[in-house]
């Protein structure tokens, strides 16, 4: 990758908004959006704020939190909001926030708010560096201290469940 693909970027270059309406295909027998919909709604926007940071395909490695805080009714605008929090080596901790507006009465309510962490691939898959990513703001900077804490919290519950594992492992291979 050349030096000015790795320059460094601010968390505005990295910003991506979709808005999408509600329609019966996206909904349950209740007439609310799917949870499996909003999900694949939130992957998309949070990818595209990780392909701006990064200029290259990117993957979806965790969705690592989200918060359904109200339902999404049949015939609502949902507007997703997504930005680069951190960036990590080859990955990037992007957050995402979701707003539902009522058509009929204008009301717009905050519906559910996720994080996700995506890798940054090169055509043959392999993970490659992403630039640095510069936080301005104060939100911009509190955002990016939150996104070290809870990559450490991944990485040393990953940690934790490697060791479950091999225990388990290992006392299965004792029984036998």
């Amino acid at each position: 990758m050349s030096e000015v693909a790795l320059k460094a970027r601010t968390v505005a270059e990295s910003q991506s908004e979709m808005t999408e309406i509600i329609l019966p295909n996206d909904t349950n027998l209740l007439g609310h959006l799917l949870g499996g919909r909003l999900m694949h709604f939130i992957d998309l926007t949070g990818a595209l704020a990780a392909y701006r940071h990064a200029r290259t395909p990117v993957v979806t490695a965790a969705m690592d939190h989200i918060d359904f805080i109200r339902p999404v009714r049949l015939g609502d605008i949902l507007t997703l909001k997504a930005s680069v929090n951190r960036a990590f080596g080859t990955s990037m901790e992007a957050g995402v926030k979701v707003w539902a507006e009522h058509t009929l009465s204008g009301e717009v309510s905050h519906v559910a708010s996720a994080y996700l962490v995506f890798v940054s691939v090169d055509l043959k898959g392999h993970a490659q560096k992403v630039p640095t990513l510069l936080a301005e703001t104060p939100d911009e900077l509190r955002r990016y201290a939150d996104a070290l804490r809870r990559r450490e919290h991944r990485e040393s519950e990953g940690a934790r469940r490697k060791q479950e594992a091999e225990a388990l492992s290992a006392s299965a291979g004792h029984k036998k």
